[in-house]
């Protein structure tokens, strides 16, 4: 009897699966069908961050089971705080909604900037098109000093850059900093298109800018009008093909928390175009919306449409590594308030 009984228990649970689970499954991979995904992008239309957004919304359409419909909403607005507040406060966490905003996303948090409503750690992350940037620091050649300890030597030397808090002004400082330049000035005012010309007249001696910008000028990769000095390697590791034998800034730290505050920058830079979902989004529509962002960025189709759309080659920042970048930022107060010094407009911080 117990044997006839056991018999159709397994029964009626087989029958319970089949008719169950497929029901299940079925739900949760069609939840998108019919829907509309809102992408709420921390910008105003038409500038280099909403073209890489663009560039992703064929794909991810394809990608995610349910083909929904996105659209975008813009809402600028204090360097992506309003956007990224109303992700994390207001937006239901259904996963119809992702928020799209520039670097500034992590650093305003970490920095602790005024108006920040939105805890770094609680969104869940699905990476970003691009993640490469090398920062370097060069000097003109008329200068003389070819080498890091000819810098260290020097006095007085002036460093350009374009505004304080400006990305390549803050890595002008930082590398100085790092590098133990003597009482080193630095020169604000220019135009991101003027500096070059600066450094030729003899107005600046030294500026950091990106590795692919120095490419395009032959006659500076031929080593007769500027020297090169360090660079870094975003993200950790990625050598630039033209400039691999360039000592990596971290390596030339003095200290723990030198070293920190450039794994702080490489931190704030890698991100990239961040795309990030609200507090308490299912955990299901989570894998679905990472998963989809996975095979977007990994796609041939994609890297072509993104190269055609935005002007260069993706350097895609996968959601899983996105995840371990946010956590492994250094967030020591110690660490924090000396690079919010060298960030800063007042002379580099004392050793």
């Amino acid at each position: 009897m117990a044997t006839k009984h056991t018999g159709w228990a397994f029964l009626v649970m087989f029958i319970i699966c089949l008719v169950v689970l497929p029901s299940a499954v079925f739900s949760q991979s069609d939840f998108y069908k019919g829907k509309t995904i809102t992408i709420v992008q921390g910008r105003d239309p038409g500038g280099t961050g909403d073209l890489r957004v663009r560039a992703l919304i064929p794909f991810l359409q394809k990608f995610i089971p349910g083909n929904p419909t996105i659209i975008n909403e813009f809402m600028p607005g204090g360097g992506g705080r309003k956007a990224a507040n109303h992700v994390f406060r207001s937006a239901r966490p259904d996963g119809l909604t992702i928020g799209n905003a520039g670097a500034s996303l992590v650093s305003l948090a970490i920095l602790g900037e005024t108006g920040i409503l939105y805890d770094l750690d609680k969104f869940s992350y699905l990476g970003s098109p691009y993640s490469t940037y090398h920062p370097i620091f060069l000097s003109r050649k008329q200068a003389g000093w070819d080498t890091i300890e000819k810098l260290r030597a020097a006095s007085g030397i002036r460093v350009g850059g374009q505004s304080v808090g400006f990305s390549t002004y803050v890595e002008g400082r930082l590398f100085a900093y790092v590098l133990g330049l003597k009482d080193a000035k630095f020169v604000t005012g220019y135009g991101g298109a003027e500096l070059d010309p600066a450094l030729l007249r003899g107005e600046i001696d030294a500026r950091a800018t990106g590795a692919d910008g120095v490419v395009r000028n032959p006659d500076w990769l031929q080593g007769g009008v500027v020297d090169f000095h360090a660079i870094i390697d975003i993200p950790k590791g990625l050598k630039h093909p033209q400039f691999s034998h360039l000592p990596e800034l971290e390596s030339l730290a003095r200290s723990d928390n030198d070293r920190k505050v450039v794994i702080l920058q490489r931190a704030f830079r890698v991100g990239g175009a961040p795309s990030f979902l609200p507090p308490g989004t299912p955990s299901d529509r989570i894998k679905i919306l990472q998963e989809a962002f996975r095979k977007t960025y990994l796609d041939p189709g994609f890297q072509k449409e993104y190269k055609k759309i935005v002007g260069n080659d993706p350097s895609p920042l996968l959601p899983e590594h996105h995840e371990k970048i946010i956590k492994e930022i250094p967030r020591e107060p110690e660490v924090i308030e000396l690079f919010k010094k060298i960030a800063g407009g007042d002379p580099l911080p004392t050793r």
